[in-house]
């Protein structure tokens, strides 16, 4: 038996289709391929860099699934049934909308597959696939390590994706990770991180925990742990971290560089309607904590959410400029995105503020990085260009020379500075590529 692994690039550019440079390994296809029993070939298509090909022989095709890749998603699903090919499809967009990829797959997979791959390859090898599988969602299932041999070749970033817990007990209303979750957290065992750390060649790490500090006790067992293993990791974490002296100092002994950091908005009423708790009891408190991150010479990647109903398009830039002033490593300007299953999604909706007939990720006239959905005190195109104004001005020569000068964080060791200098201009590659990109290729 052959099973094809797939993660779908997001669309096409004029002259093709979307390549990433900054691709990470595609975490949870690992884990599948780590969990197919033993005599079952696999192998893994990466859209983002491979020309798949649909004629290859193959005896079951999984896709993993996302919003923005939903419609590439379903052309790929699409090609491969014409072949008389099974697919089957999971993710969190597949476990928000499944009837909607039920229309483009033989078996959809909700929530999370690991106890049951075994069952969906037996199925699958017998004949009698089944319509709908659900997995529920919670505690990593212990010893699904990744198979990382799938992604020998791929040119991928080199760090390696490891996950310690899942989900985030925080509420912020525009966020997929909170309600597929419940708003619950769940952490793996601690030796068996380590035994997956261990049984890897590579001691740079990207932990791809929504929250890898949502439970700061779980937390510190973890950071405990990597001390002796002489790692260096990345991942994200919430600004409460900042709170805990015994947590920040095991971040920095643990072999932590930074992390990125969700300051969503800098104003209280944004923060407020948003629900996020963490950002709102700490909002007139955010220098101190950034003096905390610097004095511990930990780099930050600031993410921002953009269009809330108190923004406007002269206090995004002032944002812009108030993160370029912190000398922020990175930082992401994203468009509030209203994304199914989320609170966020059924507020707009009974509003009647969504956009593209609220299926914007299947919109052909849908771009990458555009509102979807009306602002209250600007228009979609006047946020969808405020947005891109903020990369533009935060990825400018001038800004980049400007926030690398920070002795405390970029400039604190030489690995913190050759990580600024080769990920910056990366970055910004990446961003300007993407803007505007038509998702899907057909």
């Amino acid at each position: 038996m052959h099973i094809s692994f797939i993660k779908p690039t997001l669309g096409r550019l004029a002259d093709g289709p979307f390549r990433d440079e900054a691709r990470m390994e595609p975490l949870n296809l690992g884990v599948l391929a780590g969990l197919t029993p033993p005599g079952v070939d696999v192998r893994l298509w990466d859209d983002r860099i491979d020309e798949i090909d649909h004629d290859e022989r193959t005896d079951l095709v999984a896709i993993t699934v996302e919003a923005f890749t939903a419609r590439r998603a379903y052309e790929i699903a699409d090609e491969f049934r014409a072949r008389g090919v099974p697919v089957i499809m999971g993710g969190i967009h597949v476990t928000a909308r499944p009837e909607e990829a039920a229309e483009h797959a033989d078996s959809v997979f909700t929530g999370d597959a690991e106890a049951r791959w075994a069952e969906v390859v037996a199925d699958a090898h017998e004949g009698r696939l089944a319509p709908r599988y659900d997995g529920g969602t919670g505690r990593p299932q212990p010893a699904t390590h990744a198979r990382r041999d799938i992604y020998e070749g791929k040119g991928y970033l080199p760090l390696s994706l490891l996950q310690f817990g899942r989900g985030c007990r925080f509420h912020c209303e525009y966020c997929a990770v909170g309600s597929y979750f419940d708003h619950d957290h769940h952490t793996r065992p601690v030796d068996d991180v380590v035994a997956e750390i261990q049984g890897g060649t590579r001691r740079d790490l990207f932990f791809v925990d929504d929250n890898l500090i949502a439970d700061h006790e779980a937390a510190k067992l973890l950071l405990r742990a990597l001390i002796p293993l002489q790692v260096r990791w990345v991942s994200q974490a919430s600004i409460d971290q900042v709170e805990d002296p015994e947590l920040m100092r095991l971040m920095v002994e643990s072999g932590c560089l930074g992390n990125v950091i969700g300051f969503e908005s800098l104003d209280e009423a944004n923060l407020e309607q948003m629900g996020k708790q963490p950002n709102l009891a700490r909002r007139d408190r955010y220098a101190a904590a950034i003096d905390t991150l610097a004095g511990h010479h930990l780099q930050t990647w600031a993410a921002f959410v953009l269009g809330y109903d108190h923004d406007t398009p002269d206090s995004l830039l002032e944002q812009c400029e108030w993160a370029i002033e912190q000398h922020f490593t990175f930082a992401a300007w994203n468009v509030l995105m209203p994304y199914p299953g989320t609170p966020l999604y059924e507020r707009l909706a009974e509003q009647d503020r969504l956009l593209y007939d609220g299926r914007w990720w299947l919109h052909p006239d849908y771009r990458f990085n555009s509102a979807a959905f009306r602002p209250a005190r600007m228009t979609a195109d006047q946020l969808t260009e405020a947005a891109w104004a903020c990369r533009q001005r935060w990825s400018s020569l001038s800004s980049i020379v400007r926030r690398a000068l920070d002795r405390s964080t970029n400039m604190s060791s030489l690995t913190r500075f050759a990580l600024y200098l080769i990920y910056n201009p990366l970055f910004r590659r990446e961003a300007f590529k993407r803007q505007g990109l038509r998702l899907g290729t057909r």
